[in-house]
């Protein structure tokens, strides 16, 4: 069967280059390179929701997934990706993985999952009704929440003067934005930058200057969210109160985070690609942004540190972990 008659078959004819390409599968193709293993909640929600539309891995599916080891490597991941054919690319996590997913390809569908860029300010999509190219999909910027991040830690902790800040360079912009925001919380920060994959968090946890509390916030770097059951298992060893960006990262042993479900916006990244599948135009479908956000809190983490939450707090909890 060729390629545009299976299109036809789950959905009618496509105005997009999907259905030209022809070869004998029925196989619909999605590829990604990703800072995550494809065994991580996003991605599992991600394969969930395109079984929910009939997408069953090995049958009428193949979904390709290219493991990125460090920021220098997405381009080359990529490469590896297109190099299989698939018929749609997912391009999530920070703007190098959709600059590098484009670099490689400017005619296959990209489904975008963006973190902490504009990617209409960048120039990758025109406007969020109209994208009126080849990218299309959820954005979302860690940075507008940067104050909101600070005011929740201010509010826990009424007397916090000082945050440690973990960052790396796909933080930067993050870390921009909670430079811009300190000043007006009154709160002092002490920046500290990751640069070699491994990230050596147990030095830079123990160099965290002494305090009560002593808060480490991390945020916005896909690879943080990877090294979440390290990070959190360090900062716990050494009495830091640790507030991460997910609440997988919180599940991990982090004290709480603030932000979008992150795999609610991988299960709607599967919306996109059913629709592209079934005929759509990436040039045609408006980019989505998250409009739920959840504060989570572990309890236990808490009891190991010593630190109560604000009845006030805990009763706007999403989720508390016990």
């Amino acid at each position: 069967m060729r390629r545009r008659d299976f299109i036809a078959l789950i959905g009618g004819a496509t105005a997009f280059p999907l259905a030209a390409r022809a070869q004998q599968s029925v196989t619909l193709r999605v590829g990604t390179a990703n800072a995550q293993p494809r065994s991580a909640p996003q991605w599992v929600a991600f394969t969930r929701r395109m079984a929910e539309f009939g997408y069953v891995e090995g049958k009428n599916f193949t979904y390709d997934h290219v493991q990125v080891r460090d920021a220098e490597t997405w381009e080359s991941a990529y490469r590896e990706v297109v190099a299989r054919k698939p018929d749609i690319i997912i391009a999530s996590g920070p703007e190098l993985s959709l600059k590098a997913a484009l670099a490689t390809t400017d005619k296959l569908p990209v489904v975008m999952i963006a973190v902490d860029y504009d990617p209409i300010a960048r120039g990758y999509v025109r406007s969020l009704a109209k994208p009126d190219g080849n990218v299309t999909g959820v954005y979302f910027q860690n940075t507008d929440l940067a104050g909101k991040h600070l005011q929740i830690m201010k509010t826990v902790f009424p007397d916090l003067g000082a945050v440690t800040v973990f960052w790396d360079r796909l933080a930067a912009d993050y870390w921009s934005a909670l430079q811009a925001a300190a000043p007006q919380l009154r709160v002092r920060l002490a920046g500290v930058e990751f640069r070699e994959r491994p990230y050596d968090y147990e030095r830079a946890l123990g160099e965290v200057a002494p305090g009560n509390p002593r808060f480490v916030l991390a945020h916005a770097s896909p690879f943080f969210f990877f090294d979440r059951d390290l990070l959190a298992e360090s900062a716990l060893r050494h009495h830091i109160a640790l507030m991460l960006g997910t609440r997988e990262a919180v599940a991990a042993g982090g004290l709480m985070s603030y932000g979008p479900s992150l795999t609610g916006m991988f299960a709607l990244a599967a919306d996109y690609v059913d629709r592209i599948a079934k005929g759509g135009n990436p040039a045609d479908l408006p980019v989505q942004q998250p409009t739920k956000f959840e504060l989570v809190i572990n309890a236990k983490t808490a009891k190991a540190l010593g630190v109560t939450i604000p009845a006030s707090v805990l009763a706007t909890a999403d989720e508390v972990i016990e």
